[in-house]
């Protein structure tokens, strides 16, 4: 048995409940959960945004230890400090070996609620309960494939590693993996949250030289300067769009990131950016969201890039040592993005910390 917190119903209260769990089956491994980020797609699949088979356990950003392993697994040994990742990267197929390694075959099965079987580990009252993104780590423990899981060394705190699994490979990798950032480029993030400010750390590091973060709360906009951002608008004082053009002499921003997935504000980032320059979408928007674009004046005379980003178009074995050395150097803030530390229990607390604004990140603890 191990604890966990259970989506029941979308738009109701994460339940805590004592679940089942199966022991790893080939290729799998069995983790006890140290610190688990808790990350906005986590509340997008208790609100529906993410619409995975209920019951469901969310949790995807995280670090933990192996407690147990599948026959044929090999990368790792009893005791190994891990940290997850939400699209495992097999190595092998089309993708793969394309170096495209965030669009793997295999991690599409994230979305059946079930490991690489299709079926889940966890289990209750005789029933199943499935695990977002393969992972399911807002638990005591869990099991997941060994493909998604990453070694990291055994003296990184737990609570910093696990936000390398995702906001920050995100975040990071959308600038220096996705965007075609040059020295001395001008860029625009709109959206401040944890997966923003990685982004402008990332465009940081790949030679940004101005970087306007743009938010409607002031707490993050302040949170942002520290991470790297020369200026700052809040969306309530104005159109955004209009006050970029404003502040790059009328042109727009070289690469503007939308970070927060709605309609209204994708549109606001292809208005920001200027002629040839990109937009780079990061934020995830609910299925039902279109757009509806002028694509002669935006793509054919004004010779904009739209391009989407998906978990920020990284290869993990070659990006997260890297991330690492970047940390060790005091090049990429990791520590500073925690803004609580919680227990399980209180997960609902956090998810309403993070639509208010309070917070960059919470971290569950056990």
């Amino acid at each position: 048995m191990t604890k966990a917190a259970v989506v029941v119903a979308q738009n109701e209260p994460v339940e805590i409940r004592d679940l089942e769990l199966d022991g790893p089956k080939a290729g799998e491994v069995r983790i006890a959960v140290r610190a688990s980020g808790v990350c906005h797609s986590d509340l997008s699949v208790q609100n529906g945004t993410l619409p995975l088979r209920l019951p469901v356990v969310p949790g995807h950003e995280c670090a933990g230890e192996v407690v147990e392993i599948g026959h044929g697994v090999s990368r790792f040994e009893v005791g190994d400090q891990v940290v997850t990742q939400f699209h495992p990267q097999c190595g092998r197929c089309y993708f793969c070996t394309r170096g495209q390694g965030y669009m793997c075959e295999l991690g599409a099965m994230a979305a059946t609620g079930g490991l690489l079987d299709g079926t889940p580990r966890f289990a209750a009252g005789g029933g199943p309960v499935y695990q977002m993104a393969m992972l399911g780590t807002f638990a005591e423990e869990t099991v997941i494939p060994e493909i998604s899981a990453v070694g990291v060394p055994a003296e990184m705190p737990a609570k910093t590693a696990a936000l390398i699994s995702c906001g920050v490979l995100t975040g990071v990798g959308a600038a220096t993996n996705t965007a075609s950032i040059r020295e001395g480029d001008r860029i625009a993030v709109l959206g401040c949250g944890g997966v923003g400010l990685n982004v402008i750390q990332g465009a940081k590091i790949a030679g940004a030289a101005e970087l306007i973060a743009i938010d409607r709360f002031d707490s993050k906009l302040e949170l942002a300067r520290q991470f790297g951002a020369t200026q700052t608008l809040n969306t309530s004082d104005g159109d955004p769009a209009v006050a970029v053009r404003e502040c790059t002499e009328g042109r727009g921003a070289d690469v503007t990131f939308e970070v927060i997935g709605l309609e209204a504000t994708i549109k606001h980032a292809l208005d920001m950016t200027r002629n040839g320059g990109e937009t780079i979408l990061v934020g995830v928007p609910r299925l039902d969201v279109t757009l509806s674009i002028p694509a002669a004046f935006t793509f054919l005379y004004a010779n904009k890039t739209l391009r989407g980003c998906w978990y920020g178009s990284s290869n993990v074995d070659r990006d997260l040592p890297k991330l690492l050395d970047l940390y060790k150097r005091g090049d990429l803030k990791l520590d500073e993005l925690i803004s609580r530390e919680i227990k399980l229990e209180e997960v609902n607390d956090a998810f309403a910390a993070m639509e208010s604004g309070e917070v960059t990140r919470s971290v569950i603890t056990f």
